[in-house]
Protein backbone atom coordinates (compact mmCIF):
# COMPACT_ATOMS: atom_id res chain seq x y z
CA UNK A 1 0.00 0.00 0.00
CA UNK A 2 1.39 3.40 -0.97
CA UNK A 3 0.64 6.43 1.18
CA UNK A 4 0.73 9.92 -0.19
CA UNK A 5 2.85 12.57 1.54
CA UNK A 6 -0.30 14.36 2.70
CA UNK A 7 -1.51 11.20 4.48
CA UNK A 8 1.82 10.78 6.32
CA UNK A 9 2.17 14.32 7.64
CA UNK A 10 0.36 14.97 10.87
CA UNK A 11 -0.48 18.61 11.32
CA UNK A 12 0.27 20.19 14.69
CA UNK A 13 -2.65 20.75 17.02
CA UNK A 14 -4.30 24.12 16.58
CA UNK A 15 -4.26 26.05 19.87
CA UNK A 16 -7.56 27.24 21.30
CA UNK A 17 -6.82 30.97 21.35
CA UNK A 18 -10.14 31.83 22.98
CA UNK A 19 -9.38 29.43 25.85
CA UNK A 20 -5.88 30.89 26.22
CA UNK A 21 -7.18 34.47 26.33
CA UNK A 22 -9.88 33.52 28.84
CA UNK A 23 -7.32 31.81 31.10
CA UNK A 24 -4.99 34.80 30.87
CA UNK A 25 -7.78 37.04 32.18
CA UNK A 26 -7.40 35.14 35.48
CA UNK A 27 -4.09 37.01 36.03
CA UNK A 28 -5.48 40.46 35.20
CA UNK A 29 -5.01 41.42 38.87
CA UNK A 30 -1.33 42.05 38.01
CA UNK A 31 -1.89 44.47 35.12
CA UNK A 32 -0.67 48.00 35.73
CA UNK A 33 2.22 49.98 37.18
CA UNK A 34 3.19 49.30 40.78
CA UNK A 35 5.75 50.88 43.13
CA UNK A 36 6.93 50.25 46.67
CA UNK A 37 9.74 48.61 48.57
CA UNK A 38 11.63 45.33 48.65
CA UNK A 39 14.37 43.55 50.56
CA UNK A 40 16.76 41.35 48.60
CA UNK A 41 19.29 38.83 49.92
CA UNK A 42 22.66 39.34 48.24
CA UNK A 43 25.32 36.78 48.90
CA UNK A 44 24.73 34.57 51.89
CA UNK A 45 23.66 37.16 54.46
CA UNK A 46 23.49 40.75 53.12
CA UNK A 47 19.97 42.22 52.94
CA UNK A 48 19.62 45.20 50.59
CA UNK A 49 16.72 47.67 50.92
CA UNK A 50 15.23 48.62 47.55
CA UNK A 51 12.75 50.93 45.90
CA UNK A 52 10.82 48.48 43.72
CA UNK A 53 8.72 48.96 40.60
CA UNK A 54 6.70 46.37 38.73
CA UNK A 55 4.92 46.84 35.42
CA UNK A 56 2.65 44.19 33.93
CA UNK A 57 0.85 44.40 30.60
CA UNK A 58 -0.81 42.12 28.12
CA UNK A 59 0.79 41.56 24.71
CA UNK A 60 -0.20 39.57 21.62
CA UNK A 61 -3.86 40.49 22.02
CA UNK A 62 -4.05 39.05 25.52
CA UNK A 63 -2.17 35.78 24.90
CA UNK A 64 0.78 36.68 27.14
CA UNK A 65 1.42 38.90 30.12
CA UNK A 66 4.84 40.54 30.35
CA UNK A 67 6.10 41.65 33.76
CA UNK A 68 9.16 43.81 34.36
CA UNK A 69 10.49 44.41 37.85
CA UNK A 70 13.29 46.81 38.79
CA UNK A 71 14.72 47.22 42.28
CA UNK A 72 17.04 50.15 43.01
CA UNK A 73 19.05 50.54 46.20
CA UNK A 74 17.63 53.12 48.57
CA UNK A 75 21.14 54.42 49.27
CA UNK A 76 22.41 55.07 45.71
CA UNK A 77 19.50 54.40 43.35
CA UNK A 78 21.63 51.78 41.57
CA UNK A 79 19.56 49.03 39.89
CA UNK A 80 20.41 45.73 41.56
CA UNK A 81 17.35 43.67 40.68
CA UNK A 82 16.15 43.64 37.10
CA UNK A 83 13.79 40.85 36.11
CA UNK A 84 11.52 40.26 33.13
CA UNK A 85 8.91 37.52 32.94
CA UNK A 86 6.62 36.24 30.23
CA UNK A 87 3.52 34.45 31.49
CA UNK A 88 1.41 32.34 29.14
CA UNK A 89 -1.24 29.63 29.25
CA UNK A 90 -1.05 26.27 27.47
CA UNK A 91 -4.61 25.20 26.72
CA UNK A 92 -3.57 21.64 25.82
CA UNK A 93 -2.07 20.90 29.25
CA UNK A 94 -4.20 23.50 31.10
CA UNK A 95 -1.11 25.02 32.73
CA UNK A 96 0.37 28.47 33.15
CA UNK A 97 4.06 28.79 32.29
CA UNK A 98 6.55 31.54 33.02
CA UNK A 99 9.88 32.24 31.39
CA UNK A 100 11.83 34.62 33.63
CA UNK A 101 15.00 36.51 32.72
CA UNK A 102 17.49 38.11 35.11
CA UNK A 103 21.25 38.46 35.48
CA UNK A 104 21.90 37.16 31.95
CA UNK A 105 19.98 33.91 32.53
CA UNK A 106 16.49 32.61 32.00
CA UNK A 107 14.52 29.93 33.75
CA UNK A 108 11.16 28.36 33.06
CA UNK A 109 8.56 27.36 35.59
CA UNK A 110 4.99 26.23 35.94
CA UNK A 111 2.80 28.80 37.69
CA UNK A 112 -0.18 27.84 39.83
CA UNK A 113 -2.99 30.27 40.55
CA UNK A 114 -4.34 30.46 44.08
CA UNK A 115 -7.23 32.19 45.79
CA UNK A 116 -9.06 32.98 42.55
CA UNK A 117 -7.89 36.38 41.42
CA UNK A 118 -5.63 36.95 44.41
CA UNK A 119 -2.29 35.24 43.86
CA UNK A 120 0.02 32.65 42.36
CA UNK A 121 3.00 30.46 43.19
CA UNK A 122 6.03 29.27 41.23
CA UNK A 123 9.56 28.05 41.75
CA UNK A 124 12.78 27.34 39.92
CA UNK A 125 15.49 24.71 40.22
CA UNK A 126 19.05 25.37 39.08
CA UNK A 127 21.44 22.65 40.23
CA UNK A 128 21.43 22.62 44.06
CA UNK A 129 19.49 25.89 44.18
CA UNK A 130 15.71 25.85 44.58
CA UNK A 131 13.39 28.81 44.92
CA UNK A 132 9.77 29.07 45.90
CA UNK A 133 7.78 32.27 45.35
CA UNK A 134 4.33 33.29 46.54
CA UNK A 135 2.65 36.40 45.12
CA UNK A 136 -0.58 37.70 46.64
CA UNK A 137 -2.77 40.75 46.37
CA UNK A 138 -3.48 41.55 50.01
CA UNK A 139 -6.57 43.13 51.57
CA UNK A 140 -5.13 46.62 50.95
CA UNK A 141 -4.75 45.93 47.22
CA UNK A 142 -0.95 45.65 47.49
CA UNK A 143 1.07 43.16 45.44
CA UNK A 144 3.15 41.29 47.99
CA UNK A 145 5.72 38.70 47.15
CA UNK A 146 7.88 36.39 49.22
CA UNK A 147 10.60 34.29 47.59
CA UNK A 148 12.66 31.75 49.49
CA UNK A 149 15.87 30.11 48.38
CA UNK A 150 17.24 26.73 49.41
CA UNK A 151 20.81 25.76 48.60
CA UNK A 152 21.56 22.07 48.95
CA UNK A 153 20.69 20.76 52.42
CA UNK A 154 20.57 24.23 54.04
CA UNK A 155 17.25 25.47 55.45
CA UNK A 156 15.30 27.94 53.26
CA UNK A 157 16.18 31.65 53.52
CA UNK A 158 14.19 34.71 52.48
CA UNK A 159 15.52 35.73 49.07
CA UNK A 160 13.08 38.53 48.28
CA UNK A 161 10.28 40.23 50.13
CA UNK A 162 8.33 43.00 48.42
CA UNK A 163 5.22 45.12 48.74
CA UNK A 164 4.17 47.42 45.90
CA UNK A 165 1.05 49.49 45.41
CA UNK A 166 -0.81 50.42 42.22
CA UNK A 167 0.28 53.72 40.65
CA UNK A 168 -2.18 56.04 38.96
Amino acid sequence: MVQSASQMVQLPRVPDLAAQRAAMQEVSFLVGKWAGEARLLRGRAELVELFQTEEAQYKLDGLILVIEGVGRTKSTGEPVLQAFGILSYDDESATYRMRAFNDGRFLESQVKLMEHGKGMTWGFVLGEIRTNSVLRINGNGEWTELAEITIGPEPPKKLLELAVRPQK
